[in-house]
């Protein structure tokens, strides 16, 4: 029973948060909110430890869909990164500002990329690519997501600074506008780097926000060096280039992990 304690772990603290956010801020959207959140994540991980082949793009399709069709189109929110700003500037804690708190700021600290791996809906498009492991060394184009974190970030406070009028129609074209645009870029990148998740290695804002904090994670993919062969599959089917059988927190790209499990299902001797 002890391989299905992180599934009920993971469940617990989005219960936590959802109950939390329910009293606190008087509102039971929180609490269906992040009950189906972690009900979707804890049923995806109970699927990974039984080895069901789809488990993983299951719970992408039940939070990402959810996350951008109810929250993002029906109920007009953006949670896009804009949405954060906009939240953070008006001085509300609201929607995008609790989603970048629970999923993208503090959250790594426990689970690192998962959000990357299991919920993001631009990955979720982009994981039914058929480049899903990289097929060329990384590039060094990392500093591109940091001109678009700055971009989103002038972007809205040029809004406030010019006091534009009927902004939370803005926020809600800015949504879908963006989303747009990150699929195409996605789509793009993949093509020609040949690599299903170059969008999320050189271009993904989130990441400046993920990567700092993931270098802490409690949750990490951990390598049994006694029964490691170095055969190095589990380098040549990481997304991200991950070097797992280092168990140092220094080990390369270790803060763009995404807990996919590719490296564990594939690993012949089961070291990870």
């Amino acid at each position: 029973m002890k391989k299905y304690l992180p599934p009920v772990v993971m469940l617990a603290v989005f219960e936590t948060i959802a109950v939390t956010l329910w009293l606190t801020k008087d509102n039971i959207f929180y609490l269906f909110n992040f009950s189906y959140i972690g009900c979707s994540i804890a049923l995806g991980m109970f699927l990974l430890i039984g080895k069901r082949k789809n488990a993983r793009r299951i719970v992408q399709l039940l939070v990402g869909l959810y996350m951008l069709v109810y929250l993002g189109l029906i109920c007009r929110e953006n949670m896009q990164i804009e949405g954060f700003w906009y939240y953070l500037f008006t001085g509300v804690f609201e929607a995008a500002t609790i989603h970048y708190a629970v999923a993208k700021i503090f959250g790594p600290l426990l689970f690192g990329r998962g959000w990357c791996g299991y919920a993001c809906w631009t990955a979720m498009l982009l994981d039914f690519l058929p480049y899903k492991t990289p097929s060329g060394p990384r590039r060094k184009l990392g500093w591109i997501r940091y001109v678009s974190f700055a971009a989103s970030l002038a972007f809205v406070a040029a809004l406030f600074l010019a006091r534009v009028g009927n902004i939370e129609r803005i926020m809600f074209l800015a949504f879908i506008v963006g989303n747009a645009l990150y699929y195409a870029v996605g789509i793009a990148l993949a093509y020609a780097f040949k690599d299903n998740r170059a969008f999320c290695k050189y271009v993904c804002p989130v990441a400046v926000f993920l990567k700092p904090m993931s270098y802490f994670a409690l949750i990490r993919i951990r390598c049994d060096k006694s029964r490691c062969v170095s055969c190095g599959k589990c380098k040549r089917v990481c997304p991200m280039d991950v070097d797992v059988t280092d168990n140092s927190r220094k080990r390369a790209n270790g803060t763009e992990c995404i807990l996919c499990m590719e490296c564990v299902k594939n690993c012949p001797k089961k070291a990870l």
